[in-house]
């Protein structure tokens, strides 16, 4: 039988204190970043346990949110997810922080401030970021994206952008174009797969043109003007278009508005989210309803629960306004 490693072991391999070994594994703060990861690394050599560590009762979690993400575009939907993790939170008499990180930032010192017991990532996450997470041997659960191995949650992404497309087929369109900020995010890619599902069984074949994807500027806004402005230039532009998210269908009134193309008698038009003001935009905005709520207290549920690889898909709901042309 082996023998199982210690933390004993683990100091006198890496030359440093037991406590400096302990603190480096409970991802406490106290220690260079690269004696932290010589540690970890040298754990995970002799073959550590690192499941000892979790024997303790969550009390703290950080949620952890894609410097990015424009964070006062992604705010309406996130801040409801957020809302959701912290009632979610306060039930359990768990203490809830809040950080944004790029994978340009000291990512284990800036985690270590919040000394969390784990962590929830929200959005999009490059695989080298979620790596330098994962080496924190800190519980992780993702939502609003997929990771091999990971627990996650997802509102049903597949499902949603094919009955938003189904709806603009049964309203009649037959040129109907999907807008994307970027095809690198888990959720965009699932709802473009719905989109396409609803225009296979339909039988309806666009140019790839209608693949409207922006450009890579810096300005996430600015690059959906550039993407919406080329699909309005085509030779036969689209009656209809599938956004991504509310904020990107926004862009396309906006854009409408300035080039006198009426909404939905010119361009139907739906998005996905259902954010607040998609109730109040002009005309009220067809979209895709996702309880954001729900989202975050499933998250915390997984992360509690110690589920490994599940991806948790929760329902969505169309919910038909003005810009589809009820």
């Amino acid at each position: 039988m082996t023998k199982p490693v210690r933390i004993r072991d683990i100091a006198e391999a890496c030359g440093v204190s037991v406590g400096a070994v302990s603190r480096a594994l409970k991802g406490q703060p106290g220690l260079r970043e690269d004696t932290r990861l010589r540690i970890i690394s040298v754990a995970q050599q002799q073959g550590y346990d690192f499941s000892r560590l979790r024997t303790d009762k969550i009390k703290r979690v950080l949620f952890l949110l894609h410097r990015q993400h424009n964070i006062s575009r992604a705010l309406p939907f996130y801040s409801q997810l957020l809302l959701g993790i912290d009632d979610a939170c306060r039930d359990q008499g768990i203490a809830l922080s809040f950080l944004s990180i790029g994978p340009g930032d000291a990512v284990s010192e800036q985690v270590m401030l919040h000394q969390p017991d784990a962590l929830i990532c929200a959005g999009f996450f490059e695989p080298e970021l979620l790596g330098l997470l994962q080496q924190m041997k800190l519980p992780l659960v993702l939502v609003d994206l997929w990771a091999p191995g990971l627990p996650c949650v997802n509102p049903d992404n597949t499902q949603g952008g094919y009955l938003a497309t189904k709806h603009l087929i049964e309203q009649g369109r037959s040129r109907i174009a999907f807008l994307a900020s970027s095809l690198a995010h888990y959720s965009i890619r699932q709802r473009e797969k719905g989109y396409r599902q609803a225009l296979y069984e339909a039988r309806l074949l666009m140019p790839p043109e209608y693949d409207a994807v922006a450009p890579p500027l810096l300005d996430t806004e600015q690059s959906l003007v550039e993407a919406v402005n080329e699909l309005f230039r085509l030779p036969e532009p689209p009656d209809a278009i599938f956004a991504y998210n509310d904020a990107a269908a926004m862009v396309v009134q906006r854009v409408c508005a300035q080039q006198d193309i009426r909404i939905p008698e010119d361009l139907a038009l739906v998005g996905f989210d259902d954010i607040d003001a998609a109730a109040w935009s002009h005309p009220p905005l067809t979209t895709i309803a996702v309880d954001k709520k729900q989202l975050g207290r499933e998250a915390l549920r997984l992360l509690l629960e110690e589920k490994l690889e599940e991806n948790l898909l929760l329902p969505v709901q169309l919910v038909v306004r003005g810009s589809s042309g009820k």
